[in-house]
């Protein structure tokens, strides 16, 4: 991981810029939003043009959100297991094949709404394979204390952008016309490729060797699933994006329907937004210090649902660009506050992963929520659509009860170490299945503070990869208690032992202060084996005492 000079004590929103490759990277991502943003001003308006559908127009959004819905789990876990520069690559590589390709379409004067559609789902497609790797190598890059202000600063940049760039995209389309539009988005898709090709930086490598993808996907899953942090965090942003999503969706439509207005006061309004979320991102530190993140999450989805309130009931642009610039500082804090609580809560072994868990619901839920919010405007009334989706914000917003979002707090996350004993048998990688057994001698007045620790304990080696975890205690001396698990082959086992972070081995530090005999726990590990072949015989050997 590559350190910069000695940080402040309490970084900067702009701290991440002193490292010259998160400050390359970063630079040539907003040159590539800004193509991007002037390209979905034209194909949203070019569909609003060329298709009486409402619920087309609406599928634009959805176009390019649902594959990360379908694609960003299996490119988490290419993310874990391969150099996540050539998968950002990779992923800027399909972006710029969906531009030059809608640029030549239009060019040709094939235009039709299912093209517009398709290539917008291709360049979807690049992003769920771009957005996992790129947000999972901040942590590589940039020291641990500067992820939030990397995050943040991501966000800025995206939505500083989209205060120029549907406003350029709206003159762009006005006086030169669509293909103009998508010209320039084919050409801002180099910057990024030109930087990664450039830009390097030092990956701390696992010494072992490559999961298979199902297994690997398997084992992110089984990680976010049993982390109440990122469940509850992947929750609200599923439901944030399925309520809020509304806003950028019926956009379009409150443009052309009620203010009568066309491509420039679009890009105006877009702008707004973008505004609004420069202004949030740039205020994000004092917010975070004045209330807690969960509670701003909330202020902010209400701040949404005041949005799409305000834009079904005003036929006013000053006032839709206001509403806009309200939903635009909503959206900003909701999205880097729930990405920093995920990024915290995961360690490096799986961040890819549960990175791209986290997008794919997200994902899903503003694809889901296109659809929706379109289908209601079209069956009912535009007006009708955005009360809906305000309603549902408020819905949201109350969620915050049941499903909170940490506080950000940097834990130490990274792996502690491992040194795999000494073997009295030739053991493959593939031999197993594996059972280690630990026992502990436990006085009767510790016993309520041992079993609390081994509820962390069960947690946090099952969430690792244990299996069948168990605590028996002995009948005919109470005092001894032996934990038990298994791992389905020998380089499990090695895996889950190098997954385990500092932080998770200050539970068996705990553990330690409880035990009551002369030598430290010792852990005995066997390998299972059949009676139905004579050479199936069971064999044990014992580890060196957990650390």
């Amino acid at each position: 991981m590559q350190h910069e000079n000695p940080r402040p004590a309490v970084p900067t929103t702009l701290a991440p810029l002193r490292n010259p490759a998160f400050r390359s990277i970063w630079t040539a991502t907003q040159i590539s939003s800004l193509g991007w943003l002037v390209q979905t001003v034209a194909i949203s308006w070019l569909m609003a043009t060329i298709s009486a559908s409402d619920l087309m127009v609406a599928l634009v959004q959805a176009a390019s959100t649902l594959p990360v819905f379908f694609l960003s789990i299996l490119a988490g876990a290419i993310a874990d297991n391969f150099s996540r520069r050539r998968v950002m690559f990779a992923g800027h590589c399909l972006i710029a094949l969906a531009s030059t390709t809608l640029m030549i379409s239009v060019g040709l004067g094939f235009v039709d709404p299912w093209l517009l559609l398709g290539l917008g789902f291709l360049a979807g497609c690049g992003f769920a394979v771009n957005d996992p790797a790129w947000h999972a190598s901040v942590g590589d890059i940039l020291h641990k204390r500067d992820i939030p202000a990397a995050v943040t600063l991501m966000s800025v940049g995206y939505n500083t952008v989209r205060s120029i760039g549907p406003a350029l995209g709206g003159v762009i389309l006005a006086f030169f016309g669509p293909l103009a539009a998508f010209a320039l988005a084919a050409l801002s898709d180099l910057a990024p490729l030109g930087a990664l090709w450039r830009t390097k930086w030092k990956v701390r490598t696992s010494p072992l060797p490559r999961e298979r993808m199902m297994t690997a996907i398997h084992d992110g899953v089984r990680f976010t699933a049993m982390s109440l942090e990122i469940r509850a965090a992947t929750a609200r942003a599923a439901l944030f994006g399925l309520a809020s999503i509304s806003i950028l969706a019926l956009l379009p439509l409150v443009v052309r329907d009620q203010l009568k207005s066309g491509p420039i006061v679009y890009g105006i309004l877009l702008a707004g937004f973008g505004m609004g979320a420069f202004i949030a991102g740039m205020s994000n530190g004092f917010l975070r210090r004045i209330t807690s993140q969960n509670r701003l999450v909330a202020f902010a989805s209400v701040a949404c649902a005041a949005c799409c309130l305000s834009l079904a009931l005003t036929s006013s642009v000053p006032v839709a660009a206001i509403a806009l610039s309200l939903g635009g500082a909503g959206w900003l804090i909701t999205w880097t506050g729930i990405d920093v609580s995920v990024q915290l809560a995961s360690p490096r072994w799986v961040v890819g992963r549960t990175l791209s868990i986290y997008y794919a619901l997200s994902a899903g839920g503003m694809a889901a929520g296109s659809w929706i919010w379109g289908t209601v405007a079209q069956n009912y009334s535009l007006t009708s659509a955005l009360e809906g989706a305000a309603g549902a914000l408020l819905l949201v917003a109350a969620a915050g009860i049941v499903l909170p979002v940490r506080p950000w707090e940097e834990t130490d996350q990274e792996s502690s170490g491992f040194h795999p004993p000494e073997l009295a048998l030739d053991l493959k990688p593939r031999s197993g299945p594996i059972v280690a057994k630990t026992e502990y001698s436990i006085s009767e007045e510790n016993i309520e503070a041992f079993l609390s620790c081994m509820r962390a304990r069960r947690h946090v080696q099952s969430r690792a990869g244990a299996r069948n975890w168990t605590l028996q205690r002995n009948l005919q001396t109470p005092s001894l208690w032996t934990e038990t698990f298994r791992t389905p082959t020998w380089m499990d086992f090695l895996r889950l032992n190098h997954r385990l972070t500092a932080a998770d081995k200050e539970v068996g530090q705990h553990l330690l202060a409880l035990h009551d005999g002369e030598l430290a726990p010792h852990t005995e590990l066997s390998i299972e084996r059949t009676t139905e072949a004579a050479r199936s015989r069971a064999s044990t050997f014992v580890s060196r005492p957990p650390r």
